[in-house]
């Protein structure tokens, strides 16, 4: 997701995971100015991972499960096209035969 690809954006998203904060709590948090910060939530408010409530003139970012169930399926499509594709490349498949057991020699 193109969203976190930013080490600054993803770093703000991760401390979003942990509780809500303000625009002025991140600045100071990653130490960069509040308009950077405004910014790359508005990146991460466009791809659903942060949400935001108004608490008087106060606003509060929180990560969004939305966004992260989104994240999700696309982790899982993306794994599962691996696993496919190591399955093609693979020269000796099962092709659905179970191994045999092996028997066991020598006297009883």
């Amino acid at each position: 997701m193109v969203a976190l690809a930013d080490p600054t954006r993803r770093a703000l998203f991760e401390r979003l995971r942990s509780r809500p904060h303000t625009v002025g709590e991140l600045a100071r948090i990653a130490k960069i100015q509040q308009p950077s910060v405004s910014q790359h939530l508005r990146v991460l408010r466009g791809a659903r991972l942060v949400r935001d409530r108004r608490e008087g003139t106060r606003r509060y970012y929180s990560a969004s499960q939305e966004g992260l169930a989104e994240l999700r399926r696309y982790v899982e499509r993306m794994w599962d096209d691996v696993l496919t594709a190591y399955a093609a490349a693979d020269p000796h498949p099962l092709k659905g035969r179970a191994a045999k057991p092996r028997e066991k020699t020598g006297a009883r």
